[in-house]
């Protein structure tokens, strides 16, 4: 008898269209092995839609807020279902890139250099910031959001753009700032145990940005492999599972790097890559072999009600 599946898609993060391409590519695949599937909206009637269908895995495909910050794991583990990828505090911890990018420091790996920015302790966004900003990390930088995911709301800043970029982040109340480290995109997958592998993009834009990632027209090159040597090609996918293992994941996820001058620094680590049709993981699977329903099917193997 084949396995009920719900697919939990959309919400209501900015991410909210990926999340819901995520899970429509997930459930096509699925139907097409008699699964029986239903992609669900994350609303405040999941509970009883759990209840109602009776899944045997919830396959979570939700992205950015409430999605992969362990609001929705502490949800699905009151729910005592079985579910996909981490739980509720490596999830937690990973979406926080203040927390994550502590560990990482704590633990030896490299990491940009970095200030949080709180807009309440701030009277007046003027130059003298600009110039605090100038003498602790130099510029450029970037400036994010703690807890967003797929480069929403980021801006590499130069002296002049700062302020102005820092201003369009007021609603977050606390974000980051960020050294602009340049240099190539690598990015790493890992699935389980195992370094599934790598890829290297080269964005036509000024950076792997949401358009680069998202947007066909955007034509972002993908290489694999990537053109490294054998020995920085291993370095960089243990320092992926060694993150992967720091934070507690489980399942699979996908941590990026930028490599310049011979370093590799971890930008951070996602807890629910994309399985769009541009989406890294499955390019990265594919490469090693692996079937896009193979990775969903393992993904779903791997599921359990304590995450």
């Amino acid at each position: 008898m084949k396995k009920k599946v719900l697919i939990l898609g959309g919400g209501i993060s900015k991410e909210r269209s990926i999340s819901l391409e995520t899970a429509k590519a997930v459930y096509k695949e699925l139907i097409k092995k008699n699964y029986k599937v239903i992609i669900c909206e994350p609303d405040g009637n999941l509970t009883n839609k759990i209840k109602s269908f009776k899944p045997n895995i919830v396959f979570n495909a939700l992205h950015g807020q409430f999605g992969e910050d362990g609001y929705i794991q502490a949800v699905l583990e009151s729910q005592k279902v079985k579910y996909t990828h981490s739980g509720v505090l490596a999830s937690s911890i990973a979406m926080d890139k203040e927390i994550s990018k502590k560990i990482f420091i704590k633990k030896k790996i490299l990491t940009p250099k970095y200030i949080k920015f709180n807009f309440n302790k701030i009277n007046k966004i003027d130059k003298k910031l600009t110039f605090m900003i100038q003498k602790k990390l130099k510029f450029p930088v970037v400036v994010k959001p703690i807890n967003e995911g797929s480069s929403v709301n980021v801006y590499i800043c130069n002296k002049k753009n700062f302020i102005k970029n820092l201003k369009k982040l007021a609603s977050y109340k606390e974000i980051l700032i960020e050294k602009f480290i340049p240099g190539r995109e690598i990015q790493v997958a890992i699935l389980g145990k195992k370094k599934l592998g790598a890829i290297e993009l080269k964005p036509k834009r000024k950076f792997y940005d949401y358009e680069a990632k998202y947007n066909v027209k955007a034509k972002t090159k993908h290489i694999i492999p990537v053109e490294i040597s054998k020995k920085n090609l291993k370095k960089v996918l243990n320092i992926a599972l060694k993150a992967h293992n720091l934070i507690g994941c489980r399942g699979v996820t996908r941590s990026d790097f930028k490599f310049y001058k011979n370093r590799f620094f971890l930008l951070e680590t996602n807890t629910q890559p994309g399985m769009t049709n541009l989406s890294l993981v499955p390019e990265i699977a594919a490469y090693a072999g692996m079937s896009f329903i193979n990775l969903i099917e393992w993904i779903l193997k791997d599921a359990s009600t304590r995450r």
